[in-house]
């Protein structure tokens, strides 16, 4: 693919750093792994054992060297805040606490002030890459103090390819920007979906997998995104073998809501979010691509088509 001949890059090597990763799920033992290949050092937990070096929370931070780092990389809301005060029973000051999840920057801020009591340093990291992380590097959007993020910034350029890390601003920075990010990324989905379904309904029979190589090639809007649903349409054509059916994540309500209280009218991405809503009650081709589009760029669950 396209994409990963771009960025065939080995990660970055810098001064080893011992990390203790919290969540070693699809992103998380991507990082796992490729802080790995950078030669630092990762302790994992996770809610499997099979996944885990040790038996909790409690024992990796145990077994981290003082001043630690230790990285929550769960999904956002109860799960990562339940982690997060675990975590700062145990932690000590001086220690870096890095939070992953596609949380609400409000909460970051809130998290980083709850760190600082404790004289624990926040960072707030906007992940984004999915499951292709692994091999062409995780675009990483840093929130923090200049003093925390520069202890743990061997990590950060250890898992970008290059120009794909920077330290964006004070706590709770990383997280706002990822939104920002999320919600731009669900107006680009809705608008190829509805573009191939145009296609799609014309009068010319169109082969939209031939159409997507075609944009590929010098086209102004070539993309990755268009990469993945060249990718896609050529394994299900009509893509006939799942629903339409697309999740919102939080993120792109978020940028929704930020947009009405700051006054910045983003009718685009407030449709895109209203459109996914409208695809829990009908099976439209732009909404199976949207979902093609999220399976493949970060793995996330599809509905197989109700059709036989």
């Amino acid at each position: 693919m396209d994409r990963g001949q771009a960025c065939p890059d080995a990660p970055r090597r810098d001064a080893a750093v011992q990390l203790g990763l919290v969540g070693l799920g699809r992103m998380g033992a991507g990082i796992a792994e490729r802080l790995r290949r950078a030669g630092h050092e990762v302790v994992g937990f996770d809610a499997d054992p099979a996944r885990s070096d040790v038996p909790s929370l409690a024992a990796l931070i145990d077994r981290l060297e003082t001043p630690r780092a230790l990285w929550l990389m769960l999904p956002s809301g109860e799960p990562t805040e339940h982690a997060l005060l675990e975590a700062l029973s145990h932690l000590s000051p001086g220690d870096v606490l890095i939070e992953g999840a596609n949380s609400n920057f409000h909460d970051s801020v809130r998290r980083a002030q709850l760190c600082a009591e404790r004289g624990v340093e926040f960072v707030d990291a906007g992940v984004s890459g999915g499951i292709w992380g692994l091999e062409v590097g995780f675009c990483l959007m840093v929130g923090g103090t200049r003093e925390a993020v520069s202890r743990v910034e061997p990590l950060f350029r250890a898992l970008a390819p290059e120009g794909g890390y920077a330290h964006v601003g004070a706590a709770g920075a990383g997280h706002y920007t990822k939104m920002v990010h999320n919600g731009i990324e669900y107006a680009m989905l809705q608008a190829y979906g509805e573009g191939f379904e145009l296609l799609a309904k014309g009068d010319f029979e169109l082969d939209l997998h031939q159409v997507a190589a075609l944009w590929n090639h010098g086209s102004v809007v070539r993309s990755w995104l268009l990469e993945l649903a060249e990718r896609a349409l050529a394994k299900d054509p009509q893509l006939e073998g799942l629903r339409g059916y697309v999740e919102d994540s939080g993120e792109g309500r978020w940028t929704v809501l930020e947009a009405v209280n700051r006054g910045v009218p983003a009718g685009v991405i407030a449709q895109s979010l209203f459109a996914r809503f409208s695809s829990r009650d009908d099976n439209a081709l732009s909404m199976r691509l949207i979902a093609a589009l999220r399976n493949e760029f970060g793995g996330h669950a599809v509905q197989a088509s109700p059709r036989p």
